[in-house]
């Protein structure tokens, strides 16, 4: 053989000529040929094995061409595979001569070409396929298609069987030419980029196609090529970066290339920024290589990893992060541990502080990712000890960040720090404190006692030399032996003890650093992480974790499935999975839990729970009976706990207690109800939840007056009971009110005559004994309204439903037969049809069920009016009393008394509007004038209620609703805009200016009243735009002298009211308003207040236009620093991101604030006029005499104009004429600048919102003190 086959860059240069003994495709056959051919090649392997390639290549080659008419590539794939099988044999053979070496060399470089190009041709041609066939499924692509998924595998598993043997000895001193292995791994790249070999079931392929590589770059010098080729394909092929770092890690770990690793580094870390800008898609791919590569060989990635702590510097945010995730994998899994030398410690050291500096990125998402690193490296237990401190307090600066994703981190990371501190399992400083000063006093018993056997040690070395030899014994001195032994042991236990103490101080530390995390006030974005961190913190007994785990309890109504369900798997966690050897231990515990959250819960609480508990095994409700019934010693705590425990479990099952309702009643309301007032409010509730359906017989329950304080309670729910389960509530009421009025009664008639002592402050029994009187009447009132509103209305419907199908069965027949008697009339047919109608029509539109029901709550209005107050009824004989007592504090001066008698006058004023009005003034009289503040903050709760069943007579007193938010007390403030915050939203009390005050208590000291103030305006910003409507009142109000707000505190408000102005209308609209008051602003706080309400707003180019429009209205205010600064900060704001247009118009305005700040208007002014004199003259000068000005119809007006003339400035007070002239009668065309004159008065301006509101009634009631 005379020719030598050299691997062509293309396919095509096989059929040019060559170079002196180079193959050369004779002739490419056509189609009609191809097949005798490929008989012949097929019979040819049978007979002369894997050589006859060399005769037969032609062939072969004719087939890459055709590859795409389907002709017979399944032929081409059993031959290449027989040559792939064969060739292993022949090249095992042993020595070679020089023409069978160069036979065989031929004959490989020809099948892998032939190879590797039919390969490359299916793969293209597949991955064109695909795209193709994509929208229609059915459509049958080529036999040669279908089955390449299948032969992809086998073609990479033939090529590795080749390169895996030692071919190299082929090639003359095995040096394998650069085109055989370009041809081999173009072959292997090419198949990378199909955009499933990341998918799972591309895994067999891929792991393949790497292997190949591998060998490649092991066996074959292609380590640079392959360095080239990864960056290549990260750059073009953004979702190859996982399968790259796998490829790299694989070769580095399985194939001993490590250096690869370094090389590709160093291309990723040279790259600068300007190249990451051109590069795009490539960054990302970059790092996501990087982030990969690192969890794959962390060890291989440490000694270069100093050319990548370059881009940390960079402008990449995502390079950073894969940096800072490098880190963290190599501190993870290899600079961790107590047993690193002195060159690990300082590197982890290094890294670790890079990582920390990081935590203040300038991209939040560094940050976050950074935190996250850190929460990988704390689980590890990777931290050390010394920086637990720092990165704590750090990460704790991090919860009030601006992203949601950061504090998200940064609440995982702490939560991190608690699961996996080094220190204890449970972390509560108190529970540390006893322990430590316990082991530091023995710590110091022991110190003491070491220097006092020193001192004796001294002394009786140093006495020989004072005292005669006779007076030392010889068995006053230890042995050497002893005494070494002793002193050995002694350090030794000091030593044990000194740890321990600085043990306990460390984690008393560290648990009081714990404590002072500030998770209070969080977003509801990051409710997710704050549960979770509730739950570690409470596992751990961290202090105040319990108020954590109660506060995240009303999350459970949330209308977020995943906040609920957070919420709901917490307190199971925590409270529903008990441990105990057996079902009656776990239901024991079970209650236990239940009953700690229960204790001392309020009712918003025990709903929360009973959304919570829904299923109670027959264990847990044996336990519940047992602790209610006292069969076992029990606290009355938990005996409370118990019976709502049972209402919970009656909620799904109402046996559970329907079935012992005998023993509710004779334990908690029998002869010992006195005893526990507390338990038989609970008892009441219970029994009030489980039978709205259920009649049951109950008796008068004994009013006994009694001083416990939980009496009004009990009262208050046991009325409630009576109104929901008795026959005739008003009737069992009225005893009740006359035998207590008769024991009050029988009280003062066998203690004398009442003196004024016995209702003094302080005083005797009977102020108490009438307040429960007054109680239980207000009680009353407020549940006979909602009785009849309630129950009665629904008996009125009821029997109206009856009635009225009734009616219809007895109009169906009627209506036949009137039908039938007239049907031969059409007159009276027609007209009996038409009412027919109507009525339908009526009866569609609902106009007589509206009728009927409006005439049921006319009803219920006139018994109200007329009936419940009227001479005859029990109730009335105690307004006058309720209205004396709280008309004239002075006189009945108990706390008890004037706090009933106020809760009761409110619970009568829901009776009627007459009521409401006779005795509103003297309601808002004790509001503003009571100096108990239970009774302040009572009635504005009564006052919320009366607001919303009579808003046409509380809309007047709105003004002094609001006042309360300015109430010198905290609770009263609390109670104030809670309830303003409900009527305000629910639209049943209308936003005006006076919701300043709410503004006002965005600063107030106390965090749970500023947080309520932010909730509303939250809230009110999702209405549309009420913040924008009230925002020019907000700031009129505020900004009023005699207000005296400090300017701190103005800025701060105002800053947060413009941030929910996000509209470009609403922000113009705002710029005219707001500018539009500097004309009625007086005093120049106001001016300042003004403008800096201005430079809050987020202004485009619209609104600085309108900034513009409006220069006359604050101009003139330029010189105070106050309006000067933070106009100017606008323009610096605009200037910064304006376009080069809008930027010289932002600068030209500029320069005019600054003009006139510094020279004042009028010089700035006049400078102006002269300009515009001066260049009209010069103008006037050089234009003709004969100008031509059309008007609005286009007529042509010629206009005669002297050269030499003065002219008159209509906008300053200088008049200039030719001497001795008089003042020339001017035209419109006289007129320089058509500017409007100062001199004119200005329009007045009035806003509503500016006037003065109407004062409010006088409050002269008879309120005598």
């Amino acid at each position: 053989m005379s020719w030598d086959f050299i691997v062509p860059v293309c396919s095509d240069d096989l059929v040019k000529s060559g170079a002196v003994n180079q193959y050369v495709v004779q002739e490419v056959l056509s189609i009609k040929q191809l097949n005798s051919h490929i008989n012949s090649f097929k019979a040819a392997l049978r007979s002369q094995g894997p050589l006859c390639i060399l005769e037969h290549f032609d062939t072969a080659y004719s087939v890459l061409h055709y590859i795409s008419h389907n002709v017979s590539q399944c032929s081409l794939f059993s031959v290449v595979r027989g040559l792939s099988v064969s060739l292993p044999t022949l090249l095992l053979s042993g020595s070679l001569s020089a023409m069978d070496r160069e036979q065989q060399l031929n004959a490989v470089k020809m099948s892998v070409f032939l190879l590797c190009k039919l390969t490359e041709t299916l793969e293209s041609d597949s991955y064109r396929e695909t795209i193709v066939t994509a929208p229609n499924k059915d459509k049958v692509a080529g036999k040669g298609l279908l089955q390449w998924d299948s032969e992809r595998e086998t073609v990479l598993q033939c090529l590795t069987q080749l390169l895996q043997l030692d071919i190299r000895t082929l090639w003359s001193l095995s040096l394998v030419e650069e085109e055989f292995v370009s041809c081999v791994t173009c072959c292997c790249y090419k198949l990378l980029e199909n955009p499933t070999i990341n998918h799972m079931k591309s895994k067999s392929t891929r792991d393949a196609i790497i292997h190949v590589l591998g060998i490649m770059v092991k066996k074959y010098n292609h380590m640079l090529g392959a360095c080239v080729k990864v960056i290549q394909l990260l750059q073009h092929f953004e979702q190859l970066a996982s399968v790259c770092a796998q490829a790299v890690a694989s070769w580095s770990s399985e194939y001993g290339v490590k250096v690869i690793v370094r090389e590709i580094m160093r291309e990723i870390g040279q790259k600068s920024s300007e190249e990451l800008a051109r590069e795009g898609s490539g960054v990302k791919a970059f790092s996501s290589f990087l982030s990969e590569l690192g969890t794959l060989v962390p060890e291989t990635m440490i000694p270069n990893i100093s050319v990548l702590l370059t881009h940390l510097e960079g402008e990449s945010p995502s390079l950073r992060v894969a940096v800072c995730e490098v880190l963290g994998e190599v501190l993870v899994r290899v600079l961790s541990g107590d047993k690193l030398d002195d060159s690990a410690r300082a590197s982890r050291d290094r890294f670790l502080d890079t990582l920390q500096e990081h935590i203040h990125d300038a991209h939040s998402h560094v940050r976050a990712r950074v935190l996250q690193v850190y929460a990988r490296v704390v689980n590890s237990k990777a931290l050390p000890l010394c920086r637990y401190t720092e990165v704590m307090e750090l990460t704790v600066g991090r919860l009030g960040d601006k992203s949601v994703h950061v504090c998200k981190s940064a609440i995982q990371l702490l939560a991190a720090f608690i699961a996996h501190n080094p220190y204890s399992c449970k972390l509560s400083s108190v529970d540390l404190t006893n322990p430590l000063e316990k082991e530091m006093a023995k710590l110091k018993e022991m110190r003491d006692s070491q220097k006092e056997h020193l001192c004796l040690c001294i002394s009786l070395l140093s006495g020989p030399e004072q005292e005669t030899p006779e007076a030392v014994s010889s068995d006053a001195l230890p042995t050497p032996q002893k005494e070494g032994g002793g002193n050995e042991g002694r350090e030794t236990e000091l030593k044990k003890q000194e740890m321990l103490v600085q043990y306990l101080k460390d984690t008393e530390s560290f648990a009081l650093q714990v404590e002072r995390f500030p998770l209070i006030i969080l977003p509801l974005s990051v409710v997710q992480e704050a549960v979770q961190f509730c739950v570690t913190a409470f596992e751990f007994s961290v202090a105040d974790s319990v108020c954590g785990v109660r506060k995240m309890l009303p999350l459970v109504w949330s209308t977020d499935v995943t906040i609920k369900d957070a919420v709901i798997q917490a307190y199971r966690r925590l409270y529903l999975n008990p441990h105990g050897d057996n079902t009656r231990g776990k239901a024991q515990t079970l209650v236990d839990n239940l009953s700690d959250l229960t204790i001392d819960a309020s009712l918003g609480t025990v709903q929360c729970l009973e959304e919570i508990v829904s299923v109670f095994c027959p264990a847990l409700v044996q336990v519940l009976w047992e602790r209610f019934s006292g069969k076992r010693e029990t606290k009355a705590l938990h005996r409370r706990a118990a019976v709502l425990l049972l209402g919970m479990a009656a909620r799904a099952e109402r046996e559970v207690v329907l079935s012992n309702l005998d023993t509710l009643c004779s334990v908690a309301l029998g002869e010992k109800v006195a005893e526990d007032y507390l338990l038989a409010r609970d008892t009441l509730i219970t029994i009030a939840n489980i039978t709205d359906h259920v009649r049951v017989c109950i008796h008068i329950l004994c009013i006994n007056f009694q001083s416990d304080p939980h009496w009004q309670t009990f009262m208050e729910q046991a009325v409630r009971l009576i109104y929901f389960l008795a026959e005739s509530p008003d009737q069992l009421c009225s005893r009740l009110l006359q035998r207590s009025a008769h024991l009050l009664l029988e009280q003062i008639t066998e203690g004398g005559e009442p003196k004024q002592s016995q209702l003094q402050e302080g005083g005797s029994q009977g102020s108490e004994d009438l307040a429960q009187v007054l109680s239980l009447c207000g009680a009353v009132a407020f549940w006979q309204v909602s009785h009849l509103e309630r129950s009665v209305s629904a008996e009125l419907r009821r029997r109206r439903g009856e009635k009225e199908e009734e009616e219809e069965k007895e109009k169906a027949p009627a209506n036949k037969k009137v039908n039938e008697e007239f049907e031969d009339s059409p007159l009276i047919g027609c007209y009996l049809f038409s009412e027919a109608n109507d009525s339908c029509v009526e009866g569609e539109l609902g106009l007589v069920g509206a009728s009927a029901e409006d005439t049921e709550a006319e009803i219920i209005r006139k018994i109200c009016e007329t009936e419940l107050l009227s001479e005859g009824n029990m109730l009335s004989a105690f307004l006058p009393l309720l209205v004396k007592v709280c008309s004239s504090p002075g006189k009945y001066s108990h706390p008890q008394l004037t706090t009933a008698a106020c809760l009761a006058l409110s619970q009568y004023m829901m009776i009627s509007p007459a009521v409401c009005k006779d005795n509103i003034r003297l309601l808002f009289t004790v509001l503003e004038k009571s100096p108990l503040l239970v009774v302040r903050a009572n009635t504005i709760v009564a006052l919320g209620d009366l607001t919303v069943r009579f808003p046409n007579i509380l809309e007047p007193w709105t003004p002094n609703l609001y006042a309360r938010l300015s109430d010198e007390s905290a609770s009263v403030r609390l109670t104030a805009i809670t309830v303003l915050t409900q009527l305000v939203l629910k639209d049943v009390m209308k936003v005006k200016g006076q919701v300043s005050e709410v503004a006002v208590l965005l600063l107030d000291p106390e965090p749970h009243i500023a947080s309520l103030a932010l909730n509303f305006f939250n809230e009110l910003s999702a209405k549309d735009n009420a913040i924008y409507n009230l925002l020019p009142d907000i700031i009129s109000r505020l900004s009023d002298p005699e207000r005296g707000m400090k300017e701190e505190d103005f800025n701060t408000i105002m800053k947060q009211l413009f941030s929910y102005i996000t509209k470009e209308r609403q922000t113009e609209s705002l710029v005219e308003k707001l500018c539009q008051r500097f004309r009625t602003a007086k005093t120049e706080r106001q001016w300042a207040d003004l403008a800096i309400s201005l430079s809050l707003l987020s202004l485009c180019e619209r609104g600085f236009k309108k900034l513009q429009e409006c220069w006359d209205c604050y101009s003139d205010k330029l010189a105070e620093p106050g309006v000067y600064q933070p106009l100017l900060s606008i323009a610096a704001k605009l200037r910064r991101r304006a376009k080069p247009q809008f930027k010289a118009q932002v600068e030209d305005y500029e320069k005019r604030l600054t003009a006139v700040h510094t020279k004042g208007l009028e010089n700035v002014e006049s400078e102006e006029r002269e300009q515009q004199i001066g260049d009209t003259q010069s103008q006037n000068l050089k234009t003709p005499q004969k100008s031509v000005r059309k008007t609005t119809r286009g007529e042509e007006i010629e206009q005669i104009r002297p050269q030499k003339e003065f002219y008159y400035i209509n906008s300053s007070c200088v008049s200039l004429y030719p001497s001795g002239r008089s003042k020339p009668k001017l035209d419109d065309s006289d007129l320089v600048t058509p500017r409007k004159s100062r001199s004119r008065p200005k329009p007045t301006i009035t806003f509503t919102s500016d006037e003065e509101e109407e004062e409010g009634q006088s409050l002269s009631h008879d309120y005598q003190f």
